[in-house]
């Protein structure tokens, strides 16, 4: 029996790697390629990662903590989502906003393309306007990247994946 790494002595992409392979397999691609498209939106803020055991989340930051997130990307067992911190302050005349909470909104990702949409870009746009914390210019910031920061690791945490139906026996005396 192979021991599993000590998730202490993984590097923070390593240990990301591991936190989305908990994910439904067909929720793992979508969740890389969500993450590829917003960190290519927001290359100078700090991916913030969260491992709940019941959602892996990804705060875009541009400070080290969770709160001043401008946007996140949550996968779950019901599937991908894109958060809007800003979510109740946000412009949105399509209403593709989901969600009633007081700080945050969402909307299901289907594809990585769907950031692209107009609706969404605009979005995106209106929560980097009313972010509270401005995100640094590529100038500003150390080599024009923000850093990858494990907040919380789900290293004894079971996997995010919706409950296999198992079949209860009855058996007779």
């Amino acid at each position: 029996m192979t021991a599993k790494p000590d998730s202490t002595k993984l590097t923070p992409e390593a240990q990301l790697r591991a936190s989305i392979d908990k994910l439904d397999p067909k929720h793992q691609k979508l969740f890389r390629s969500v993450r590829a498209a917003v960190r290519k939106r927001f290359p100078t803020a700090n991916e913030l990662v969260y491992d709940y055991g019941h959602a892996l989340v990804i705060g875009y930051s541009p400070e080290e903590r969770g709160i001043d997130s401008i946007l996140a990307i949550r996968g779950s067992a019901a599937g991908v989502s894109l958060y809007f911190n800003a979510g109740p302050k946000l412009p949105d005349p399509k209403r593709l906003l989901r969600g009633s909470g007081k700080q945050t909104r969402f909307i299901e990702v289907e594809s990585a393309s769907q950031l692209k949409h107009p609706d969404v870009e605009a979005l995106i746009a209106a929560a980097i306007e009313q972010a509270r914390v401005p995100l640094p210019s590529a100038a500003s910031a150390s080599k024009g990247k923000g850093r990858l920061i494990i907040k919380s690791d789900g290293a004894k945490k079971p996997p995010r994946r919706k409950p296999s139906k198992r079949r209860t026996e009855i058996k007779s005396t």
